[in-house]
């Protein structure tokens, strides 16, 4: 199947490229989300005519993503959760999680943009997240240290008060 691509697509080309692609790919997830058409002489004449619609609103997509970068680049949250004296936590932080601790810090983050190569976090410490955002912007944010209880082992005494914080029960 022959496509004309709308908008870039990881791994397959960029704004107007001609693409042969697997039909299931094309009619099941390219076409419905509205990032291809056929590649159909009409298609192409209606893509020439808008092709400078096309390209404003991916510029528009890149200047906005640009500016996500600078505001989450080495941005950092604290997230509290259970967890044993040991450190582990019970249960997990995962991509949902740390999208909302940064929502709710001001920063619009979908879970789907936190990449987690390792899988979820099951201990409490200081952990580099990476941030995939559209156009293939990358960035680094930071799940901080947290503040332990007085006698936990190998605790510094001047660690902030930020990250997994332990919730303990008696």
């Amino acid at each position: 199947m022959e496509l004309i691509l709308l908008q870039k697509v990881k791994n397959l080309g960029n704004l107007g490229d001609k693409v042969r692609v697997k039909p299931g790919y094309g009619r099941n997830y390219l076409v419905p989300q509205g990032k291809a058409t056929a590649a159909t002489e009409a298609n192409t004449a209606e893509f020439e005519k808008r092709r400078a619609e096309y390209e404003a609103k991916a510029n528009q997509l890149l200047s906005g993503a640009e500016a996500r970068k600078a505001q989450l680049d080495g941005a950092s949250v604290t997230i509290k959760a259970n967890a044993s004296p040991e450190g582990k936590l019970f249960g997990s932080v995962g991509p949902r999680d740390i999208a909302e601790a940064f929502t709710e810090a001001g920063i619009a983050l979908d879970k789907s943009e936190v990449v987690m190569g390792e899988g979820p976090l099951r201990h409490i410490g200081e952990f580099d997240v990476h941030v995939h955002l559209p156009n293939n912007h990358t960035c680094t944010s930071r799940v901080l240290h947290p503040r332990h209880r007085v006698g936990a082992p190998n605790v510094a005494a001047d660690i902030a008060p930020t990250g997994i914080e332990p919730v303990f029960r008696p």
